[in-house]
């Protein structure tokens, strides 16, 4: 009999599958909705998982706010939050305030909700256009948003940009990294397991040898693959008489 397999170990949710806490800085979002003024950046921080830099804000005597830093940010710096802030680098603004055509990061999807799109290292979001109330967003990915032009952002780019150029020289750099995002590291084949391992390991050729898609109520050492799926294969479309002619 071989060991449980990794998948099901992992639904286990044992702690060594669990993403740590531990150094973690504080909640990143922005003030609330109708804060308006200035605040100074107290220090730039290194907040564990998180590929992008933290700058602390100092809002307030004995208040802080912690953001995505910008690029260019440093420390002392002085940022503008509200509809009173210019159109400058680190300031936070409206969406309806924003000239169209600027590159903008940390943007609310929802007014209020203290920023959700645009946060990872070196990314940038265009504001492309506004009208009736909305605006459209162009993000990293290429995809196009619409949200209301009352959610915050902050202008400019998040800082870290050009992270993912310098590669992972050892197996082990990239478990430290992987284990502080608290992400699956390594994934391996079940095709490339041994047959004790997994249920589609073993053979002389790499396959799986059985079907890939599993009942919902298969047992645990078998429920793997393509659990419960409503369709399996390459969709082929239907021929038209006019292709067939």
């Amino acid at each position: 009999m071989g060991k449980r397999i990794l998948q099901r170990r992992r639904g286990k949710a044992g702690i060594q599958f669990r993403a740590p806490s531990r150094g973690k800085v504080a909640p990143v979002r922005y003030p609330r909705a109708d804060y308006d003024g200035s605040a100074t950046v107290t220090a730039i921080l290194d907040e564990r998982g998180r590929s992008a830099p933290l700058a602390q804000l100092k809002v307030s005597r004995d208040k802080y706010a912690y953001l995505p830093a910008v690029a260019g940010m440093s420390v002392g710096q002085q940022v503008s939050l509200g509809s009173v802030a210019a159109v400058h680098e680190g300031n936070v603004m409206p969406l309806s305030r924003i000239p169209e055509g600027t590159r903008i990061c940390n943007v609310e999807l929802r007014p209020g909700d203290g920023g959700k799109l645009v946060r990872a290292s070196g990314a940038s979001a265009v504001l492309f256009s506004k009208a009736g109330g909305r605006a459209i967003l162009k993000l990293p990915s290429g995809k196009n948003v619409q949200i209301h032009d009352t959610c915050r952002a902050t202008i400019g780019e998040v800082a870290g940009g050009g992270r993912k150029e310098k590669p992972f020289l050892t197996a082990g750099a990239r478990h430290h990294a992987m284990r502080a995002a608290g992400r699956v590291y390594p994934r391996m084949r079940g095709i490339a397991m041994a047959v004790v391992y997994h249920p589609f390991g073993g053979g002389r050729h790499q396959h799986p040898g059985k079907s890939t898609s599993t009942s919902r109520n298969a047992p645990p050492g078998r429920k793997v693959g393509l659990i419960a799926p409503r369709k399996t294969g390459r969709k082929r479309l239907a021929r038209t008489s006019m292709e067939i002619s």
